[in-house]
Parts: C-alpha cells; sequence; structure tokens
C-alpha cells in the first residue's frame, strides 16, 4: 500500500497558475503509474493527467497545453504543473498510484493508492 499526500491547492484568478505536489511513501515513484484526477460534487472522478512507468505521460483534452505531470528529482513527489487555469478547472484534486501494469492511466477505476485531495479553487 502507497501512502500520498497532496498539496499546494488553494484559491486562484482565472489564468492563474498553481503547482500540485504529491508525496509518496516508497523511494522512487519511477516504477509506479501514477495519475491526478479532479472531481466536482456529484459527479465522478476524472482523469486529468497521468505518467507510467516509462515516463510517457497523457492528459485530458480539457487540460492539454495548459497542465504538465512530472516527476521530481527526488525520486518520490508527482508534480502537477497547472498554468491558464479556468473556471471549469475548479475541484478536488487526487493523487493515485498503482504499481500493477494497467490498462488507461488516466481511468480512476485502475488505481488502490489515493491521497486525500488538495481543493483548488480557479474563480
Amino acid at each position: 500500500h502507497v501512502q500520498l499526500v497532496e498539496s499546494g491547492g488553494g484559491s486562484v484568478q482565472v489564468g492563474g497558475s498553481l503547482r500540485l505536489s504529491c508525496v509518496a511513501s516508497v523511494d522512487t515513484i519511477g516504477r509506479y503509474c501514477m495519475g491526478w484526477f479532479r472531481q466536482i460534487p456529484d459527479k465522478e472522478r476524472e482523469g486529468i493527467a497521468g505518467i507510467e512507468s516509462d515516463g510517457s505521460t497523457s492528459y485530458a483534452d480539457s487540460v492539454k497545453g495548459r497542465f504538465t505531470v512530472s516527476q521530481g528529482n527526488d525520486g518520490n513527489t508527482l508534480y502537477l504543473q497547472m498554468n491558464g487555469l479556468k473556471s471549469e478547472d475548479t475541484g478536488m484534486f487526487y493523487c493515485a498510484a498503482e504499481s500493477e501494469p494497467i490498462g488507461w492511466v488516466l481511468g480512476p477505476l485502475e488505481y488502490d493508492n489515493w491521497g486525500q485531495g488538495t481543493q483548488v479553487t480557479v474563480s
């Protein structure tokens, strides 16, 4: 079981930027598939960005060109750089990790390990 702790959320104006962090309780996240997910009330959790164990990344169409997922040099931190934020980006952002091969890095059902979330509000 991997413990994940997100941080970096907050309130920001439209067009602003935030960087979310997710610290994992492992020596290296390099062998995990990891993703960032967004959830708003009464809606299903939505895949935003993901990175696979080979380093390949995937993004939801709604964030392509604005968000970037990356791994930190410390080996156990995942980042989500969010630029050009829009009001529709508002939501609770969760980090997830999975050590098993998965079919779809942006699919929430693929993951067993989740953080507690960090709120992002864009207005």
